[in-house]
């Protein structure tokens, strides 16, 4: 099939992103497999910060939808004069990342992107007039009108999703009941299948309290929510298993059983997650319309303007998000009406205008 046309929001202008996007596109192959499409202006660029020797070849272009295959495109996001602040956390640093992402993300739901990779950004620096969200995921899912996502951290066959996602530990115990893990686990187990192309998935999920609650003496919230949620999933069809305790799941090695993990919240997820996948894994938003993938590390200014930062993970983002946008298309027309699916396989076969006989991109919010 052709190149995917991939949007790129560029994150934090002072961190390594621009330079991640850079060493990533460079890669040899890259440009056969998606098309990118960069939300920024010329200068984060041309900056001797972004990315090494050479300076990065992209064509300018007015919007998402004329960007030409075996091209670097950019969108120019801001026209006035930005004072630039290598390796320096600054709110103008964090606005530009704000307005990058705003025009990104209304392509991908206006479906002028196949799928969006955003690079990493710092909220604090962010103003909250142009960035009033906690994270990346909750904008996603407000912007793209999804009525609940999942935090998804992939590298392989490691997966971990999260029922809750930036709030304060000291809400977590409240924030986590039996329909919210329900919910988590129905969009988890719906993306392991149109999204990892994972017939019959199996997930893990993780207990809240230390040694599952210890049969009560260490808090009750596993025997009265989260067994729970495990049952009325499985009563839906969903094969999960749990809740374990999160400190021997992992460290048995028995998360290598499952296609997936839920984990209660943010950092019993992550931190093991990060331990045993850093540098190569990528945030995967699912239960959206549409794909997003982002690398799973963040800004590291200490790292800027010394040819440090690796791509691996940027890199494993764009694959990532190309290959879900395809199994999520396979996976449609497998389930859809068996005629409608027909009708919609020939008409992928026309030549496009021109008499080409290239098949068409097949555009769309996944």
């Amino acid at each position: 099939m052709d190149p995917l046309r991939v949007g790129i929001s560029v994150g934090d202008v002072n961190g390594i992103g621009p330079e991640v996007i850079v060493k990533a596109l460079r890669r040899n192959g890259v440009l056969d497999l998606v098309t990118p499409v960069i939300y920024a202006t010329p200068e984060v660029f041309t900056n001797s910060t972004a990315g090494g020797e050479e300076p990065l070849a992209f064509t300018e272009i007015d919007g998402a939808e004329t960007a030409e295959d075996g091209e670097v495109s950019l969108v120019i996001c801001w026209e006035e004069p930005i004072e630039y602040s290598p390796g320096q956390p600054t709110q103008t640093g964090g606005r530009v990342a704000a307005r990058s992402l705003d025009r990104a993300v209304e392509d991908l739901k206006q479906g002028r992107l196949d799928a969006l990779v955003t690079a990493p950004i710092n909220k604090s620096v962010m103003p909250r007039d142009a960035f009033p969200y906690p994270g990346h995921t909750e904008m996603l899912t407000e912007r793209l009108e999804a009525d609940e996502s999942l935090m998804f951290l992939v590298a392989d066959d490691l997966r971990v999703g999260v029922v809750t996602n930036h709030i304060p530990v000291s809400r977590v115990a409240n924030e986590v009941t039996q329909d919210k893990i329900v919910a988590k686990l129905k969009i988890m187990d719906q993306s392991l299948r149109s999204d990892f192309g994972i017939v019959k998935p199996l997930i893990g999920v993780l207990a809240l309290n230390p040694h599952a609650g210890d049969e009560g003496r260490i808090g009750d919230e596993d025997e009265k929510i989260v067994r729970p949620a495990v049952e009325t999933a499985k009563a839906a069809g969903i094969m999960a298993l749990g809740p374990f305790p999160a400190d021997g799941f992992f460290g048995s090695g028995k998360f290598r059983k499952f296609d997936a993990v839920l984990a209660m919240y943010h950092d019993q997820g992550l931190v093991p997650f990060k331990a045993l996948s850093f540098g190569k894994g990528v945030n995967f938003t699912a239960g959206l319309p549409a794909i997003r993938t982002s690398p799973d590390h963040g800004t590291a200014y200490d790292l800027v303007g010394q040819d440090k930062a690796s791509p691996d993970s940027f890199l494993a983002a764009l694959f990532l998000a190309r290959d879900a946008f395809i199994n999520r298309q396979r996976y449609l027309e497998d389930t859809a009406n068996p005629l409608e699916s027909r009708m919609h396989l020939v008409y992928k076969r026309k030549p496009r205008a021109g008499g080409s006989g290239k098949s068409g991109r097949g555009r769309g919010k996944g």
